[in-house]
């Protein structure tokens, strides 16, 4: 089995890749998919949260209140503190049950927030950053995903830059162009790498 993590900024097109790299045959395992399900009603971290910050955090329904939290934890640096020491471990261990249990020959997992310990936590065997130019990942926040410019903005200054995390990656992959250009540089990746035959 191989193991690759496909990482990038906001509106770099990261999902579209991992996206196409699934129909290519990949497991895809989401870290943003993983972080919504590991607080949902009676999984570990609910419980755990639910341990640590009381009743007051859950909705009527016994969802998570994330306002609520996020309201909690933005004027208390400690109960951030207890929120990631819960929340990023349980991420962890439920992305590498899933990779440990994948039934196909590579798994790529999707990192928006890579961190280089995460290769050795996941056994990565490579890292392939997909980057686009700050301004055109303001065009597609604003014309794809209806966000106003102050907000994307905002969001990509908080995040690493493209230098940060291509000093991190194996791989970069450009994604100015088209759908089809990102899919055929990643075809040629596969390719040149031995990966999904065919």
């Amino acid at each position: 089995m191989s193991r690759l993590a496909v990482v990038g900024g906001i509106g770099s097109g990261k999902t579209a890749a991992t996206d196409y790299l699934a129909t290519r045959g990949a497991t895809v395992v989401d870290a943003d998919v993983v972080a919504r399900e590991i607080v949902l009603p009676g999984a570990p971290a609910w419980q755990q949260l639910r341990d640590a910050f009381g009743d007051a955090i859950l909705m009527e329904d016994g969802n998570l209140d994330r306002a609520f939290v996020a309201d909690v934890v933005f004027h208390d640096r400690s109960a951030l503190r207890r929120l990631n020491a819960i929340t990023h471990t349980q991420i962890g261990l439920e992305i590498i049950r899933r990779i440990d249990e994948a039934p196909t020959s590579l798994v790529v997992v999707a990192l928006p927030l890579y961190r280089p310990e995460h290769r050795e936590l996941f056994s990565l065997d490579e890292v392939w950053c997909i980057v686009v130019d700050p301004e055109t990942a303001v065009r597609r926040l604003t014309q794809h995903r209806g966000m106003r410019e102050d907000d994307a903005r905002a969001r990509l200054a908080n995040q690493m830059t493209n230098v940060e995390r291509t000093a991190l990656c194996t791989e970069v992959i450009s994604n100015e162009g088209s759908l089809d250009d990102l899919q055929g540089a990643l075809d040629g990746l596969l390719k040149r790498k031995g990966l999904l035959d065919g």
